[in-house]
Parts: structure tokens; sequence; C-alpha cells
């Protein structure tokens, strides 16, 4: 079987060290196809614009692709920033990012159900 997780950095960012690939195994499951993709702003205002209609850059999207594939797309810099506005390490930030991102793969919406999903892993991971 292939990999079912890749990770690749298109910026000029040092990516702490986070085992994605764990909590996308435990999120979404073993047979999920998930790309991790980090970009920098220009890119993500370019997503952000495309998709969703907003002139700006964001920290994070995700991208359903089918059932059991997807993408999801962090910008760095972004991520840096808002971690001081929620008084987490940008380690800490990314993880809690990539949850989130998962959780929305996995057909979630904002609310108390998906909240209650994530805490449930971020407890599992220390998050």
């Amino acid at each position: 079987m292939s990999d079912t997780f890749t990770l690749e950095n298109t910026t000029q960012a040092v990516l702490p060290s986070v085992d994605f690939h764990a909590m996308k195994n435990e999120i979404l499951g073993k047979d999920y196809q998930l790309s991790l993709v980090f970009v920098p702003a220009s890119r993500m205002s370019t997503l952000n614009l495309t998709y969703r209609d907003r002139k700006c850059a964001t920290d994070i999207l995700s991208f359903p692709l089918t059932e059991n594939e997807g993408e999801i797309y962090i910008c760095p810099s972004e991520a840096r920033k808002e971690s001081v506005k929620f008084d987490r390490t940008y380690a800490n930030f990314l993880a809690f990012l990539f949850i989130h991102g998962c959780t929305h793969l996995k057909g979630f919406d904002h609310g108390g159900t998906m909240e209650g999903h994530e805490l449930r892993f971020r407890k599992l991971f220390g998050i």
C-alpha cells in the first residue's frame, strides 16, 4: 500500500516537530489519502479568494476531494500570528490547526459537535 499522507513545505519556514501523520491516522483513518501543504501568504491569499471569496491570507484551508481523500493548506506566517492571539506556542497551534482541518475533512462544520470532537483529539495528543 502506498503512503496515505504527504507533507510538502513550499515556504522558507522551519516547521516544528509535530506528528501530523499520527494525528491524521487517528482522526481520518489509515486509509484516508491526505496531502498537507505549507504555503506562503501569497498562495494562501489566492486560495482564499478563489474558494472562499475572501481577499486575505488565512491560517488554514481544508479541501475534501472525495470521501477518502483531501488536502489541507497551512500558512506558517499566518499561523504564527494567530498562535499569539490564542496564547499557544507556534508548534502547539500548528497541531491545533491541523486537528481543526482534519475535523472539517471528517465532515463537521463549526459548532458544538465539531468542538467536542476536536477537544477529544486535542486531549489525546496533548494539544
